[in-house]
C-alpha cells in the first residue's frame, strides 16, 4: 500500500528497559521513633526498649518499612538496628531512612540480580516516565549496569529519547 504509516519504532531493534515493570508489590510505612523518645528528642534506653517491647509489629506483616525519626534528635545506631531486628520477622524489607531511601534500596538489590547479557551491542532506552515511585537512583543503577553491554543507551521513551551513552 503506497503511503502506509510504518512504526518505526515497533520494527527496531530498540530494547525499553522499564524499572517500573521491576516495582516490588507491597505496602510501603514508615515507623517513626521520636514518639519514643523522651519530649521527642531524648532517648532514655529504658523507656525505649518498653516501647519496644509492647509496640504491635504483626502489623507491618509483608510490608516494607523505612525506620526514622522525624525530631531533631541524635539517635545512636543501635537504637535503630534493635527496631529493625524486631521488625524482621514481619516485613519483606527495613531501612533506616526515608521512603526514597528505602525504594532506591530495593531497586539496587533488584538491578543487582538483574541478567544483562542478552542487551549485548543493541540500543537501549530507559524509560523515564513512571506512575510509580521509582527514585533517581534507580535510573542511575541501571545505567551504570547496562554500560557494559549496551550499544548505546537513551533516556525516555522512543519519540523523544535523549542520548546518553554511545559505544564508539
Amino acid at each position: 500500500m503506497e503511503g502506509e504509516i510504518k512504526n518505526r519504532v515497533a520494527n527496531s531493534k530498540l530494547i525499553t528497559i522499564d524499572l517500573e515493570d521491576y516495582y516490588p508489590q507491597g505496602e510501603r510505612l514508615i515507623v517513626d521513633i521520636s514518639p519514643w523518645l523522651y519530649e521527642g528528642i531524648i532517648l532514655r534506653e529504658k523507656e525505649f526498649r518498653t516501647f519496644i517491647k509492647n509496640h504491635q509489629w504483626e502489623q507491618y506483616q509483608d510490608c516494607y518499612v523505612a525506620i526514622h525519626c522525624s525530631s531533631e534528635a541524635i539517635i545512636p545506631a543501635w537504637a535503630y538496628t534493635l527496631v529493625s531486628v524486631h521488625l524482621n520477622p514481619f516485613v519483606k524489607k527495613s531501612c533506616v531512612g526515608s521512603l526514597n531511601d528505602l525504594e532506591t534500596i530495593l531497586y539496587a538489590e533488584i538491578i543487582s540480580e538483574l541478567n544483562f547479557e542478552e542487551l549485548k551491542d543493541k540500543p537501549i532506552i530507559i524509560k523515564g516516565c513512571s506512575n510509580k515511585p521509582v527514585p533517581e537512583n534507580a535510573y542511575l543503577l541501571l545505567a551504570q549496569k547496562i554500560l557494559p553491554f549496551a550499544k548505546s543507551i537513551m533516556y525516555g521513551e522512543a519519540c523523544s529519547a535523549v542520548p546518553l551513552y554511545k559505544n564508539k
